[in-house]
């Protein structure tokens, strides 16, 4: 005899199915998804898109340290953007920051060797730098790249008129500044920089009317960059327009409160005008601003003089002449005596502080320095034999004329 079979139970092998694939499901697609014990919560990731609109924003803001930011997050997001790295260099033109502009140009060419927007950045960076040698071989470089881009024809104007400057241009670099600043309006007509260069050319070549109408459509483009205002700024004081000058300098020190160079300009156009109280206070946020650089100390340092208030000339100008320690923790390096700039403006006048506290043997070697040093400063040398008379009747016994060091020339170029 045959034993009987009990029935299938169709509803225990539906249930049995279901949970095999309950299990199933939860092993393949539930337990990936299951966080690690101990482990970080992975955060959403943003689209690198909207770090750029971002940043684009707060450029037109004027908000250019935050646009930096927003660039440099889009690149951490996508670091193969070579045209994000140009930008961000071309933004860190305007702040001033040559170091960080060259890297970034130089992240834009190892992605693409053949940009000229980018060898343009970097030469102008280089320039910047003191470098115009390796400057101007990186914006040919952009220029044979590409003979039509209006940012290398910009830059160049810039970096020839900084060699006019100086003094290390070669013998036709005026002409050739005014053409390269011309190409460049020719070629970027409503573009910042093309404007910017025209301009910075017509103010280094003292023609003040049509560089403030470059300045001015440059600020017309964006009118939230504080370097254009200061260059505006500059070239107001500099045709002696002190009213709209204080109008720009102030305006950019708004957009930048950090740069000391508008401090520095208004302390100079207090000074020219006798008022040494107000020229003092910006003289004195220009060192604040940048303690680490001499030169805001001997600008400062001149206007405690004429102020006559010798001690704190004295003091100041020290750290121009001998550098030192400021607050006890930030080291000031001592500027060399040269033929450009105002350093041997700084060097006379420390030689005539010392000279009113009556160290005259102290004072006598810094004019001897002066005339040997800077035989060609006619305005050194002048204040400095001066310098050497009145101490020379000291030591005599003789009273010295109170002379009244010569300043530089309100025309000279700004620093």
């Amino acid at each position: 005899m045959q034993k009987r079979r009990k029935p299938l139970n169709v509803f225990r092998i539906f249930m049995l199915v279901a949970l095999i694939g309950a299990a199933f499901y939860f092993e393949r697609l539930i337990v990936p998804s299951l966080p690690i014990p101990g482990a970080m919560t992975p955060t959403p990731t943003r689209n690198p898109e909207s770090y750029i609109s971002e940043a684009e924003s707060l450029f037109r803001e004027g908000k250019l340290s935050q646009a930096v930011d927003s660039y440099q997050a889009a690149l951490q997001a996508n670091p193969s953007d070579a045209a994000t790295y140009l930008t961000l260099a071309r933004i860190q033109v305007f702040l001033g920051r040559n170091l960080d502009a060259q890297l970034n140009a130089e992240n834009a060419l190892l992605l693409n060797p053949n940009n000229a927007s980018a060898h343009a950045v970097r030469g102008w960076a280089l320039a910047s730098q003191g470098d115009f040698l390796a400057g101007e071989a990186s914006i040919t470089r952009a220029l044979e790249i590409d003979p039509n881009n209006a940012l290398a024809h910009a830059y160049y104007a810039e970096l020839l008129a900084d060699q006019y400057l100086n003094g290390t241009g070669s013998i036709n670099v005026i002409e050739k500044m005014i053409e390269e600043s011309n190409i460049a309006i020719s070629l970027g007509q409503g573009t910042l920089e093309a404007h910017r260069a025209r301009g910075y050319v017509l103010e280094v070549t003292q023609n003040y009317p049509e560089a403030i109408a470059e300045y001015e459509t440059a600020i017309a483009i964006n009118n939230n960059i504080a370097d254009l205002h200061l260059s505006l700024g500059r070239t107001y004081r500099s045709a002696d327009i002190y009213d709209k000058a204080f109008d720009s300098l102030n305006r950019a020190n708004a957009l930048n409160p950090s740069d000391p160079v508008p401090d520095l300009i208004i302390s100079r156009i207090y000074s020219n005008t006798g008022e040494f109280g107000k020229a003092e206070q910006y003289a004195e946020q220009a060192v604040r601003d940048a303690p680490q650089i001499a030169d805001y100390y001997g600008n400062l340092g001149v206007i405690q003089y004429r102020n006559f208030k010798w001690l704190e000339a004295l003091e100041t100008l020290s750290y121009v002449i001998k550098g030192g320690l400021y607050n006890d923790e930030i080291q000031v390096e001592p500027l060399p005596l040269q033929p450009v700039g105002r350093t041997a403006e700084f060097y006379y006048i420390y030689g005539f502080t010392l000279l009113r506290l009556e160290r005259c043997n102290e004072a006598v070697p810094i004019f001897q320095q002066i005339v040997t040093g800077v035989p060609g400063d006619e305005t050194a040398v002048f204040n400095a034999t001066e310098g050497l008379r009145q101490c020379a009747e000291t030591l005599s016994g003789v009273s010295a004329t109170e002379e009244t060091p010569e300043e530089t020339p309100v025309g000279s170029p700004t620093p």
